[in-house]
């Protein structure tokens, strides 16, 4: 089978990881295949923050969890959270963020490590707390967050079946 094809066909949702580290050289690779996404316009406006080490990402769930007022799963233990981020005010930014996400999702897969999209971010963005930790990364203050992405290498097996319940109609 094509490549492509498998490492789409391959790629599921990890929801526990271990502590090992990913390689500055992995995470490289991975956010230039999200770089690489397609955008309207070409307009490439998104800005990807890499958020490393447990003590950050710890301040950053339990204030997403304040915000969203229940107990948070810390990012299923991920070593690296990836934001995605652009202009509050581009009306394609959900769209375009997307983009981003799927592509590195796949260029995760191919290197043999685990993700899964983490939403809440969306939501809970410019509360107080939650902001000031993002402004505080980099993400600009101006940025919503569509997605982020929790990465690195599986702890858990995970499901290789597909349920398949979406459709395709030829016309």
């Amino acid at each position: 089978m094509n490549q492509i094809l498998e490492n789409i066909k391959t790629r599921r949702s990890v929801r526990g990881y271990k502590d090992t580290p990913v390689k500055k050289e992995d995470l490289e690779k991975i956010t230039e295949a999200g770089l690489y996404a397609p955008s309207a316009r070409n307009s490439q406006n998104w800005q990807l923050t890499v958020v490393q080490g447990k003590d950050k990402l710890e301040k950053l769930s339990f204030a997403m969890a304040d915000a969203l007022g229940k107990d948070y799963h810390n990012f299923y233990g991920a070593p690296v959270l990836i934001i995605v981020s652009a202009p509050k005010d581009y009306r394609h930014a959900i769209a375009d963020c997307s983009t981003v996400m799927e592509n590195m999702f796949l260029a995760a897969n191919s290197l043999a490590l685990g993700s899964v999209w983490i939403n809440q971010l969306l939501d809970v963005a410019d509360a107080p707390d939650v902001r000031a930790l993002l402004t505080q990364f980099g993400v600009p203050e101006d940025h919503m967050v569509p997605g982020s992405a929790a990465m690195g290498y599986a702890s858990v097996e995970v499901d290789k079946d597909r349920k398949n319940l979406g459709k395709v109609v030829y016309a």
